[in-house]
């Protein structure tokens, strides 16, 4: 098949950062046997095209127009590209808006099957932090129309799709895997294999680590994790990692300092994705506070790697709570340090949850994720497939 992928960014020419490993990962496995063009409407300034891991990336160059009209300008030049680049056989929209809208769009202009991704907050409204679709009626219009156009609109989790139902959206549910190269079996790292499991020795005895990976945002919400983190520091010996890109130019440096905490959280800041698995092999718990995720990538990398998980209700935490995540419904400072340390206390059931979620984990790898998307795209193309050029 001939496939053209939609995305907002994410596929830097350098291939480790200023990426989405998923999706590269994704795009890379589908690329052995079909031809694939990923088109990214905003990410490098100038247009350009080159070949990534085995697909070809048509970098739009951030099209833009005054007046309001930057949505027009990209739509214009993915139709170009497309043009330039097809004929396809499909097309792939990644994220409801704008890349699965233009996708949908294009996929009624050409004629040809338009899937949607909704990995995000297409179908929530939280207005208190400025995040979400359903919190302005562009937003609502927008996803409403990439739906509705699309052929099929896939999620990542029963949870989104169940929120997507909310809305009147019919979904489909196929999480999209990870490639973390195994899991920690006795300090030893080994391949991924479904079912390959055994207790983790913890690195250092006596110190509770709590990892998360992710931007640090609003949406995020670390804060909570902060301040989970005072309340154990009263009675246990705790450590905070926090992994990702500061979106909030110091605020929560500055309130672990306020709390005391400056000697017990670690802020990490970016750091590329072949760097992570030393960071999970160090992990006691992964901990997620988010107001929303559809999915979690993260919690499926930590997962792989045999790490407990402990969050809010959200994404593939409310899909595998209780037999294999520990799901927190307050969402207070003091809910969250009770369910942490319980798990600690815990440690035969808490293994048990981590046996379970490794198993659904690396049995829903990125190669398992391809097989199911090519199906997908050979059930919605039928005989329509175009050869490989």
């Amino acid at each position: 098949m001939r496939l053209a992928m939609v995305v907002t960014g994410g596929l830097h020419p350098g291939g480790h950062e200023q990426v989405v490993p998923s999706l590269l990962a994704l795009f890379s496995r589908l690329a052995r046997r079909h031809e694939v063009h990923a088109f990214a409407l905003r990410h490098l300034p100038r247009a350009t095209t080159y070949n990534l891991r085995g697909f070809i990336v048509h970098d739009l160059g951030r099209p833009s127009a005054p007046l309001g009209l930057g949505r027009w300008a990209q739509a214009l030049a993915l139709r170009r590209a497309l043009k330039a680049a097809g004929p396809f056989d499909l097309v792939h929209g990644f994220w409801g808006d704008p890349a699965g809208l233009l996708a949908a769009r294009a996929g009624r202009r050409f004629g040809i099957p338009a899937v949607v991704t909704c990995d995000s907050g297409e179908f929530v409204s939280r207005p208190e932090i400025d995040y979400g679709s359903q919190r302005s009626a562009r937003g609502r219009s927008a996803i409403a129309e990439a739906c509705r156009l699309a052929s099929y609109v896939h999620v990542c989790t029963t949870y989104m799709k169940d929120l997507a139902g909310q809305h009147g959206v019919p979904a489909a549910v196929i999480p999209i895997g990870t490639t973390t190269p195994g899991s920690i079996i006795e300090g030893e790292q080994t391949r991924n294999e479904p079912g390959v499991f055994a207790p983790r020795t913890k690195s250092e005895p006596g110190i509770l680590r709590i990892l998360q990976v992710a931007s640090l945002s609003r949406v995020k919400n670390q804060r909570l994790a902060i301040d989970a983190v005072a309340i154990l520091a009263k009675s246990l010996r705790v450590h905070l990692d926090l992994i990702g890109e500061d979106t909030l130019g110091g605020e929560l440096q500055a309130h672990a300092v306020t709390l005391g905490l400056a000697n017990r959280i670690t802020f990490h800041g970016f750091v590329p994705h072949a760097e992570l698995p030393s960071h999970f092999t160090r992990a006691d718990v992964y901990l997620q506070t988010s107001l929303h995720e559809a999915a979690g990538v993260s919690v499926l990398e930590a997962a792989s790697f045999g790490v407990p998980v402990v969050g809010t209700r959200v994404g593939y935490i409310a899909d595998w709570a209780p037999g294999s995540a520990a799901a927190v419904d307050g969402r207070t400072p003091g809910a969250f340090a009770a369910a942490i340390e319980s798990g600690a206390r815990d440690a035969v059931g808490q293994q048990m949850r981590a046996a379970s979620a490794h198993r659904w984990a690396t049995t829903h790898d990125a190669d398992w994720t391809a097989a199911q998307v090519e199906k997908m795209y050979g059930d919605l193309c039928g005989s329509r497939i175009r050869p490989p050029a």
